[in-house]
């Protein structure tokens, strides 16, 4: 029974990698959505992106010949910061060309992911969130507390940095504003105003990130020969 039920785990993410990958170029699109879902299940009305589907996914696309390069496409409003930052730095440590583009909103621990791919694009009309690591529910008021929401938000902004152009001082700034989001501190930026800071490598859309990754593969296949 056992084998039986780890046969069809494996025939759907077979299915599931065949679904997204271009046979002819070996490019395979992810599509990153919704909320982030982390430990625990959101509610069935909302659009989600689950890591314990991604998580293997990604590592069956690094270990398959036949996937050449990794299109992430993002339209996120953030979610579970662990759960988030563990697919970014799996994304980031993937051996194979990858490309992210962000439509609609790349929002939260959506920018980690955003900046995670070796290439990341955004088109002009894309805003994307950028606000200190907050929780909901009862919080325990002790210095231990602040200081582990101290901590994820150093390790989030250390990665951030680690992958994009911006600087540590302009994310901070972006992160502490407090006359651009009511109730809360932060800042909502745009496509373009997110290439300017350096946190997005380039404007563009599906053409240009697909562009990139072609001539990745193409890099590579020369190398290869």
């Amino acid at each position: 029974m056992e084998n039986e039920k780890l046969q069809d785990k494996n025939s759907e993410l077979d299915n599931i990698i065949k679904l997204g990958t271009s046979e002819d170029e070996g490019i395979h699109c992810i599509s990153i959505i919704g909320q982030i879902e982390g430990h625990y299940i959101l509610p069935q009305d909302q659009k989600a992106t689950k890591y314990e589907h991604l998580i293997p996914l990604l590592a069956s696309l690094e270990q398959d010949p036949s996937v050449k390069g990794v299109l992430l496409v993002l339209n996120t409003m953030g979610g579970d910061v662990e759960a988030g930052l563990a697919i970014a730095e799996l994304i980031a440590s993937m051996s194979k060309p990858s490309a992210s583009l962000v439509l609609g909103g790349g929002h939260s621990i959506g920018v980690p992911l955003a900046v995670s791919a070796r290439r990341s694009f955004i088109v002009p009309s894309a805003t994307m969130t950028i606000h200190p690591v907050r929780v909901s529910g009862m919080v325990v008021g002790a210095p231990q507390t602040y200081y582990y929401f101290e901590r994820m938000q150093d390790r989030i902004i250390s990665f951030v940095c680690a992958h994009s152009n911006i600087k540590e001082e302009k994310l901070r700034n972006y992160m502490m504003c407090t006359d651009q989001i009511a109730t809360d501190t932060g800042s909502i930026i745009d496509g373009r105003e997110a290439v300017e800071s350096g946190l997005i490598d380039s404007l563009g859309g599906l053409t240009e990130a697909l562009s990139y990754l072609r001539e990745e593969i193409k890099g590579n296949e020369k190398e290869a020969d």
